[in-house]
């Protein structure tokens, strides 16, 4: 049930070869910190961070176009992976450690001058109002996940424990940490984009009456046969799916305000064990989103991207993408596609990994991952 808890506070609180002759090799430097500085080469580069994974990494350039194969990582195995999480994390008082750790601390001088407010002041110090909004939340947690790997790295065995990871993801807001973190872009960058995100999501959510519930202790397919139900006495306008599949029992519905309370009224019929209204602005990752997703592409068109290092697992489809053009449109796409979280680590557990880490603020992904396999072996890195 602890667990449980955990898992649900994840939406409770709030709650992405053409010719070989034209390609050359080159060869990265080794990490630093989180490796989000810099472009990595543009045609071709060898993984030396860990030997006995090394691959070469082929793009081809064709006139003045880099084509990468977007399979690249198609047969990833996994023993360590960054865990990074999403909206609903934040909490009053992180950061705090961060300051401790000069590269971290940075982190914050930087956001400020991007953001154009103290962040750190307002993960620090509240209020909790106005941290929990989404165009607050969703930069300071990315902002602390991300300090969290500074932290990491300046403790003993930490650099080394960062060079080990082998694949990375992010609980919705958190794939774009996830991103920044393989070094698809840089820091600056990514919370640019994360700014944005915030705003459009914001902006998206105040354009209609909708709203997302969490349902607790249904499967998936009883929860599909609840929308199914709910979506019979609505309007279009109001209508819900499944937006956040989470982990067994814990799944988040998003639609209309109507649809949403339709949900709660029929949820005790369907067994389901509970419901919980999450403070959130809004239908996430629902077609509510849809306004958002033309300034996400614009601002995703204007960003350079590049092949993360290593895999980041799409929460789209559940995949890792290699080719920039097919990243940027999984994120444009992320804000309307349903969160397969519950996919990612079952894939990421069923291919070997072995240990894994949460970087950021809460526990809750911890909870998720520990709820699918106890046995599971999970380190919380805060900042």
């Amino acid at each position: 049930m602890h667990s449980l808890r955990l898992a649900s506070s994840a939406h409770s609180q709030s709650l992405f070869t053409m010719s070989a002759a034209s390609a050359s090799l080159a060869l990265p430097s080794p990490l630093s910190s989180f490796r989000s500085n810099g472009p990595l080469p543009s045609r071709c580069f060898l993984r030396l961070n860990n030997p006995s994974r090394s691959r070469v990494f082929m793009s081809v350039s064709v006139g003045s176009q880099t084509v990468v194969d977007d399979a690249l990582f198609a047969d990833y195995k996994p023993t360590s992976a960054f865990l990074f999480p999403g909206q609903g994390a934040q909490a009053v008082g992180m950061g705090k450690e961060a300051q401790a750790v000069p590269a971290a601390a940075e982190l914050y001088k930087k956001a400020n001058n991007i953001l154009g407010f103290d962040l750190l002041d307002l993960c620090i110090n509240g209020p909790k109002e106005k941290l929990d909004s989404t165009v607050i939340s969703q930069p300071a947690i990315y902002v602390t996940s991300l300090a969290a790997v500074k932290l990491l790295h300046a403790r003993d065995g930490g650099p080394q424990i960062i060079d080990s990871v082998d694949v990375t993801c992010g609980l919705s807001l958190g794939e774009y940490t996830a991103l920044a973190f393989a070094g698809a872009f840089s820091f600056e960058d990514g919370l640019k984009l994360v700014k944005l995100r915030g705003e459009a999501m914001q902006e998206a959510a105040d354009a209609a009456k909708s709203a997302m519930v969490s349902i607790i202790g249904l499967d998936s397919e009883k929860v599909q046969q609840l929308c199914d139900a709910a979506n019979q006495e609505v309007d279009v306008a109001d209508k819900v799916q499944i937006a956040n599949y989470l982990c067994p029992g814990n799944y988040a519905v998003s639609g209309g305000l109507k649809g949403v309370e339709a949900v709660e009224a029929k949820a005790k019929s369907f067994k389901a064990r509970m419901t919980v209204r999450l403070a959130v602005a809004g239908a996430f990752h629902t077609s509510f989103m849809d306004p958002a997703v033309s300034r996400l592409e614009a601002a995703l068109a204007a960003t350079q991207i590049r092949t993360p290092r290593i895999p980041v697992i799409s929460n789209v489809d559940a995949q890792p993408h290699a080719d920039p053009e097919t990243i940027k449109k999984i994120l444009a796409r992320q804000a309307t596609s349903p969160v397969q979280w519950e996919t990612t680590v079952k894939t990421l557990l069923t291919k070997g990994m072995k240990k894994s880490y949460e970087l950021g603020p809460g526990k809750v992904i911890a909870g998720i991952v520990k709820r699918m396999d106890k046995s599971a072996e999970i380190e919380n890195i805060g900042a």
